[in-house]
């Protein structure tokens, strides 16, 4: 069946994706309050106590908000690596399980992960590399200033990719934000311009990329039709797959690996 990707919501107001095989879910990141969790999983049909694994990327509350509170409820197993644990002040082993960078964590017989390092803005990220037992691989990258080597080399091989488009560069410059935030925002620990993410996938574009997410699109900087139009002028004449954008309103729709087309979800 290969593996799920389910946006729960994405931005700067929180983020959490559900990632599934036949056998288990894990939650990556969980930066929205725990009834909001509780209530967008819901809505898709997971009963939050099937939950076996949160995975925090990052120490930033729009990621890592209910993680704690959300693991002791569900009784699933947390997991981030020691940076996150120190900003977050979780106790490795007894209320977390830590990780190292490139190092792989399996969830069960059919779903492990990889955790990337990137830079981001004083905290210790990672983006994600998911895997199934047939081989099926599925990325999640956000909250990064540029890529680096290691991660474009573990993009090129994903039937899918999720990955942050955050800001139209023109927009940014002009918009009200102080100077301060912008040289942020823009710096090598900040945020992927959607110029940037373009250039990325057409680095690691290839005839098995299936479906791309662009997500934590900035609701000030940003808009889906540009973001999405960078990305297709840059890939278009490679890429054959799907296009979706992640909101801060979702879930509105699952990828699947094996599958070109979103499952767009009937939610009322």
């Amino acid at each position: 069946m290969g593996i799920g990707i389910t946006h729960l919501g994405s931005g700067s107001r929180g983020n959490a994706t559900l990632l599934s095989s036949n056998d288990c879910n894990v939650l990556v990141d969980c930066g929205f309050s725990l009834r909001q969790t509780e209530k967008r999983l819901n809505l898709v049909g997971i009963e939050p106590e099937s939950i076996e694994a949160i995975v925090v990327t990052h120490h930033h509350k729009d990621h890592s908000k209910s993680a704690l509170n959300a693991s002791k409820k569900w009784g699933s197993s947390l997991f981030c690596n020691n940076g996150t644990a120190a900003r977050m002040g979780w106790s490795p082993l007894e209320e977390c399980i830590t990780f190292g960078n490139l190092e792989r964590v399996e969830f069960s017989s059919k779903l492990s992960m990889l955790a990337i390092p990137v830079p981001h803005d004083d905290s210790d990220n990672v983006a994600l590399i998911a895997s199934d037992r047939s081989g099926d691989r599925a990325a999640i990258v956000t909250d990064l200033g540029e890529a680096t080597n290691d991660l474009l080399d573990h993009l090129s091989g994903c039937k899918h990719i999720s990955i942050e488009a955050n800001y139209d560069h023109s927009r940014l410059i002009n918009g009200p934000y102080p100077d301060s935030l912008k040289r942020r925002i823009t710096g090598r620990g900040g945020h992927l311009s959607n110029t940037q993410t373009a250039q990325i996938l057409r680095k690691v574009v290839h005839s098995k990329l299936e479906s791309l997410v662009l997500c934590h699109l900035s609701e000030k900087n940003n808009a889906p039709h540009l973001a999405e139009s960078e990305v297709l002028h840059s890939i278009g004449d490679e890429f054959d797959g799907s296009v979706s954008i992640a909101s801060q309103k979702g879930p509105e729709f699952s990828n699947w690996t094996g599958q070109i087309d979103p499952l767009r979800l009937a939610i009322a």
